[in-house]
């Protein structure tokens, strides 16, 4: 097989990084990778509650593309079994449990997401279902005998919560233990995480040892700020940018990311070599506008060709920078004919927002605009008779124009 020198691979693999247990074991096990010609299983859970991908997540999924491209073994575990518990990272209360249905659905919509990062003819999958399922209680209980409950309240969520006389159900101190147990199946050399996640990796590791197997190294890379420059970047917050979004509204975000995350954002999140970092930093600092095209730029193409990271810059410039409506709005027709609509129904059914309290929200904000009009009444109807032809837009980005439908 032949792997690269292992310096080569310890600047790859710890760009970017904040934190890595313990700091010598990733060199030594890659050491023996390299002398055995044996890759390593390199691990990354996901998390089946949040089907939709965004770039804070591709973090994690980069630095796994990273060990594949180094020619180690990507296993990615679906927890459609531990999603039945709920991850309680971060939780203030207890979190909801799925079906058993709902979470393999949502592992298959994160893994089809997911190929856009990974390399999917090399990456293993595996639900924790085939194993978890079959434990027998007493295979629980010698489970559990190996950790603590002091040990579990050392967890600041756990702890936060006990303090705060806030419940705490015992199945969610089975969490972390069923998650190292996927370590366990899979013989994990290496288990990536957010920091977020640094308690749940390293019950992994003690798992593996209690059960004489080679402890993995814990790789946690840092939790992405999103587009408001501060919260970690999240789908609720309305401060994400999804991989699968259109080309110009993934341009336009990355556009209002503040400068100063502009090398942050190139380190984690791209393909820019390593030896043109310095580069970035540079230029960030000096011309932070032509940087962040350049980031902007290097994203939409990462995830949708270089022609159209090109069209998403001159939409761009057309609609933001010189103010213009572009030439090629896509047209809505409602399907009803007759009498009024709710602006927020029509802003939802013509794929402006995912939801009406999204609507609502964006006319509050003074964010939606009739023909260049603003709309600041989220009660507002449109008279379906008589008010088309108009141009609807949402934010700088969204356009579409609404014309009548036949029967009106």
């Amino acid at each position: 097989m032949g792997f690269p020198p292992v310096d080569e691979q310890m600047a790859v693999l710890t760009r970017g990084v904040a934190d890595l247990v313990p700091e010598d074991a990733l060199r030594e096990k890659l050491e023996h990778s390299r002398k055995t010609d044996t890759p390593l299983r390199v691990k990354l859970g996901c998390d089946p509650s949040r089907p939709d991908l965004h770039l804070g997540h591709t973090v994690v999924l980069r630095k796994l593309r990273q060990f594949q491209d180094l020619g180690h073994q990507a296993v990615l575990i679906v927890g459609d079994f531990t999603g039945m518990i709920g991850d309680p990272t971060g939780r203030s209360k207890t979190r909801p449990a799925l079906t058993i249905e709902e979470t393999r659905e949502h592992g298959k919509s994160y893994f089809e997401q997911a190929a856009n990062v990974l390399d999917p003819d090399r990456t293993e999958i595996r639900y924790n279902s085939e194993w978890l399922d079959e434990m027998s209680f007493s295979d629980v209980i010698e489970l559990a005998a190996h950790h603590t409950v002091a040990r579990m309240l050392e967890r600041e969520d756990f702890k936060t919560r006990y303090e705060a006389g806030q419940p705490i159900s015992v199945h969610e101190f089975l969490y972390p233990l069923a998650q190292a147990q996927d370590s366990v199946e899979i013989q994990s050399d290496v288990e990536l995480g957010g920091t977020d996640q640094r308690f749940n990796l390293l019950v992994g590791r003690h798992i593996q040892q209690a059960k004489d197997q080679a402890p993995q190294v814990c790789l946690m890379v840092p939790l992405l700020e999103g587009t408001d420059g501060h919260e970690k970047m999240s789908k609720s917050l309305d401060n994400a940018i999804g991989i699968t979004e259109a080309p110009e509204e993934m341009y336009g975000k990355v556009m209002s990311v503040p400068d100063a995350l502009i090398y942050r954002y190139t380190e984690l999140i791209t393909d820019t070599p390593l030896d043109a970092l310095p580069d970035v930093k540079a230029k960030a600092e000096a011309n932070p506008r032509d940087a962040k095209h350049d980031l902007a730029h290097t994203i939409v193409r990462m995830y949708h060709g270089e022609d159209a990271a090109q069209a998403a810059r001159d939409h761009f410039e057309k609609t933001v920078v010189q103010g213009d409506t572009p030439d090629d709005i896509p047209v809505f027709t409602p399907e009803s004919g007759n009498g009024t609509m709710g602006l927020l129904n029509l802003m939802s059914d013509a794929g402006l927002t995912e939801s009406n309290s999204e609507a609502r929200r964006l006319i509050k904000q003074g964010a939606v605009t009739i023909d260049d009009e603003t709309v600041d009444n989220w009660r507002h109807s449109v008279d379906l008779q008589t008010d088309p032809p108009f141009v609807l837009q949402v934010g700088k980005r969204r356009y579409v124009r609404i014309e009548a439908p036949a029967s009106a």
